[in-house]
């Protein structure tokens, strides 16, 4: 690759710089459109089903329902071990199991069921009904690895999640049942732990790990930890429900940060561009991490800030890559990391060092002449940015149904419509799911009740900001009575305390 192909097109993955693509903080996968029930079918699939690629879902969905109408047209036998009869087993999918389709699928005829068990994510839950979906799971891989403090920790808890994915005695005896029937109609994949590709997970250096304040990465896998602990505190559906409400957070969360580090990084380069910039490894951290941002605000809009940071990670991506190819292109390339303090530094060491010639070379004018053609796609109207958006809008808001009676599926929301009007924007509300999640996940290893600060405290981890005194008269305070989640005391913070929905929020404080 060389500068003249990046000029050609930026927005290719294979025209970024090396150091820019190996970079821990690169957003990795590139998200597209998911929903909460896309993002768990997806991790089914990477973390338990290596052989099952994300394009094979929706062709195996077709093969299944093709072979459910031959059975029941010529009358024929269900596979040996199934206990229904293909009829029986039809109506199960489409109607127990069947999850509603969006407003513009109506008229499309396609399997789309709610992921209880992994067995059901070999032949739905796909983010595209062709060939080129992207690996969500690949994703929620990615933010364990980022969010730990090393590669055995990691591990140690993707196992832990495995063992928590996969369907044993202590489930239900309808998640069992289930388990097993599915696998009986489809028994070419076995469900066991996939390898964890090294070239696809990554770390922050130890001396940034334990720097960084904000790190949505982070709070995700203390989360994770406490929603595996309740697993035997629920059955499967619920406990599914639960684990979907705290991906579809941390997910988009997680990638916002991303999308702000790298526009905060691309501040320091301009700024060593002009001469100025960070000039050691503390200082480096301490710009392009930040300390305590505020992504959403509770009860207001928030597409437009969202779109915001993915704007700011465009003109970032652009910037950065820009001045990497410059830079070799002078023959006076980087070697380092872009993904550390010390890295950071280095480089707006190496640019201080090399201004002259990178002004020489008119990296000024050609970054003006590629943000002019890229306008559009600067302003979030196509391609990368647009499908940032698409997938926060789609991971975080609450499910729109093509029937009405469905409306209410969907309770494990963060964002929802103010009003019924297609055009009413969307506002920050969780969903009774939610609040379960991230109380439960807010009270876990404390050992009891705990002030209502608590849960402002957990979700400002996450880029939300609520004021804990408007928690008493706003939405927020409504679910939490109407959950049982709250006793109201004149003597806690707004006067009211938080109590632990799960038996086990108070075993796991015991235990710590």
């Amino acid at each position: 690759m060389t500068l003249e192909a990046f000029k050609q097109s930026p927005w290719k993955r294979e025209n970024s710089h090396l150091a820019y693509k190996r970079s821990s903080l690169a957003i990795s996968p590139a998200p597209e459109y998911a929903s909460s029930e896309v993002l768990v079918a997806s991790l089914y699939r990477t973390i338990g089903f290596a052989s099952t690629s994300e394009g094979s879902v929706p062709q195996a969905g077709r093969d299944l329902e093709k072979k459910l109408q031959k059975l029941r047209d010529k009358h024929l036998a269900s596979p040996d071990g199934a206990t229904l009869a293909a009829e029986t087993w039809n109506m199960v999918l489409h109607g127990v199991l069947e999850s509603p389709k969006l407003p513009n699928q109506s008229a499309k005829r396609f399997l789309q069921v709610t992921p209880v068990v992994p067995s059901l994510a070999l032949f739905s839950g796909s983010a595209r009904l062709s060939s080129n979906s992207w690996p969500a799971g690949s994703l929620v891989r990615r933010m364990v690895w980022l969010g730990s403090k090393d590669d055995d920790t990691a591990l140690a808890l993707w196992k832990e999640l495995f063992a928590a994915l996969g369907v044993g005695e202590q489930d239900d005896v309808f998640a069992r049942w289930l388990e097993q029937e599915t696998a009986t109609w489809d028994s070419q994949t076995s469900w066991q732990l996939a390898p964890v590709p090294p070239s696809e997970v990554a770390h922050l250096l130890e001396e940034d790990f334990e720097g960084v304040r904000f790190m949505p990465a982070k709070q995700f896998v203390k989360d994770l930890r406490a929603v595996i602990h309740a697993k035997d505190s629920m059955t499967r559906r619920q406990w599914t429900s639960l684990l979907e409400a705290v991906l579809r957070l941390a997910a988009v969360a997680h990638v916002t940060w991303l999308c702000d580090v790298q526009a905060r990084t691309w501040r320091c380069l301009s700024d060593a561009l002009a001469g100025d910039g960070p000039s050691g490894p503390d200082e480096a951290r301490s710009e392009i991490f930040p300390d305590s941002p505020q992504y959403m605000t509770y009860g207001g809009k928030a597409l437009n800030g969202l779109r915001d940071k993915a704007s700011g990670y465009l003109a970032a991506r652009l910037g950065i890559n820009a001045l990497l190819w410059s830079l070799a292109h002078a023959g006076i390339p980087f070697d380092g990391d872009i993904s550390s303090g010390h890295g950071i530094s280095l480089l707006c060491q190496h640019i201080r060092a090399n201004r002259a010639t990178l002004a020489a070379n008119g990296i000024q004018a050609m970054l003006a002449e590629i943000r002019e053609r890229e306008a559009r796609a600067l302003n979030c109207k196509k391609g990368i940015g647009a499908n940032l958006l698409e997938f926060a809008r789609h991971a975080l808001g609450q499910r729109q149904t093509a029937i009405q009676l469905l409306r209410g599926y969907d309770q494990g929301y963060v964002l929802k419509k103010k009003g019924n009007s297609p055009s009413s924007p969307w506002v920050v509300s969780l969903g009774p799911v939610a609040v379960l999640a991230l109380v439960h996940c807010a009270l876990a290893g404390m050992g009891g009740p705990r002030s209502i600060h608590r849960l402002g405290q957990h979700l400002a981890a996450y880029g939300i900001v609520v004021d804990r005194h408007d928690i008493a008269r706003n939405d927020l305070g409504h679910q939490l009575r109407m959950l049982g989640l709250v006793l109201d005391s004149p003597d806690a913070e707004s006067g009211m305390l938080l109590l632990p929905p799960f038996p086990v929020t108070q075993a796991m404080g015991t235990e710590q």
